[in-house]
């Protein structure tokens, strides 16, 4: 009975300390919307530069192979090293084309002996025949002689000709300068005209080309900007062509375009252009693969958002943006190149529209946010 006149107090006493603390979780305010820094886009001209995969080819490329049948007496460069036009490259054992010049020779003067006795004999007839002492047969037989022993005298002038130009052969040289490439035959190895055994090759490394391909449907689309203002190219000059190595690293020296096809291959749906690219260090090799940055002018009215704004997903590239009413949206967008650590904005936003470059990760699509514009980098770094 003492028991239960105690528990009624102790049990008001509860409930009052239940009521008391939903009071106090009443009380507590709602947080505040997360400050977001914000950045109004504005139209600019941005460069339009568009990256395709590319392949380095030397611009000049000869093969050096055997012109005569002999055996390499003599390896007269370095492999690897640079060579000019005309520098002795290989000499062939000369001795067999040396003894066909002297027969050549003996044979030549063989025919020019014959000849001036054919000219001879048609000057001693010529008087002979005014005096009625030969026929008129026997002359006509002279100068038939004469003419056979002059045609003899130029088959063997032609043979001799050729000999020296065979001879002249077995000193291998280089066609074109530029760098020699390993040797393919070594000393004492036969060679022949009639395979034409390669020897070695000589490249111009200075300056290089660079092939690349654009689809049919790029080029239209930069066709169709140019042509209703959206792209400014100027008129007469050259488009600039800057390459991103293997590592990452942009190579120094800018080329241009130098050719374009004028047809689309039918396999692959692309136009064929080429770069010319300086190499002065021999830094770009042939086959080598390279990324080509073509500067094809400039976009009137372009948008860029910062680097730090976009938000990379296996889905794609999305940003943040606050409406009118204040709250936050994301939008996706397309992403051109990157110029000075921001993106070029290609689809998805307009000029105008506010982006969150700070705070985003706070921010939550349909939900307020605090904006403040974002302050200039000058601004920020003084702070």
């Amino acid at each position: 009975m003492r028991s239960m006149w105690v528990a009624p107090p102790v049990l008001s006493l509860a409930v009052m300390l239940v009521a008391a603390c939903g009071e106090k979780e009443e009380a507590q305010p709602s947080p505040p919307p997360p400050a977001v820094e914000v950045l109004s886009l504005e139209a600019q001209p941005v460069s339009n530069i568009v990256e395709l995969p590319g392949r380095v080819e030397a611009v000049e490329m000869a093969e050096v192979r055997a012109r005569v049948d002999g055996i390499v007496k003599e390896r007269l460069y370095e492999e690897g090293t640079r060579v000019d036009a005309g520098e002795k490259l290989f000499q062939i054992d000369p001795r067999q084309m040396q003894a066909e010049l002297n027969a050549a020779e003996a044979m030549l003067a063989r025919a020019r002996a014959t000849a001036r006795s054919a000219a001879q004999d048609v000057e001693r007839y010529d008087g002979l025949v005014e005096k009625q002492a030969i026929s008129e047969q026997e002359f006509d037989t002279a100068q038939a002689r004469l003419r056979t022993a002059q045609a003899d005298v130029a088959e063997a002038e032609a043979a001799l000709e050729a000999v020296k130009l065979n001879l002249g052969y077995t000193s291998v040289e280089s066609p074109i300068s530029g760098v020699a490439g390993r040797a393919e035959v070594t000393v004492g190895a036969l060679v022949k005209a009639g395979e034409a055994t390669l020897m070695t090759s000589v490249e111009k490394l200075d300056p290089v080309y660079v092939n690349f391909s654009q689809a049919s449907a790029d080029l239209l689309a930069l066709r169709a900007d140019i042509a209703s203002g959206e792209l400014d190219l100027p008129d007469g000059s050259r488009v600039e062509v800057r390459l991103l190595l293997e590592n990452g690293s942009e190579y120094p020296h800018p080329g241009y375009v130098d050719f374009l096809a004028m047809s689309i291959d039918e396999s692959t749906g692309t136009v064929a252009a080429r770069a010319q690219v300086p190499n002065p260090d021999r830094a770009l090799l042939p086959g080598q693969f390279v990324r080509t940055k073509i500067y094809a002018g400039k976009r009137v009215d372009g948008l860029v958002v910062p680097q730090r704004s976009v938000i990379m997903t296996n889905s794609g590239a999305s940003v943040m943006l606050v409406d009118k009413d204040d709250k936050a949206e994301s939008r996706e967008v397309s992403l051109g190149n990157m110029q000075n650590g921001n993106w070029v904005v290609q689809d998805g936003l307009e000029a105008g529209d506010r982006i969150i470059v700070e705070g985003w990760q706070d921010a939550r699509p349909g939900e307020p946010v605090r904006p403040r514009e974002a302050k200039e980098s000058g601004e920020a770094e003084a702070e």
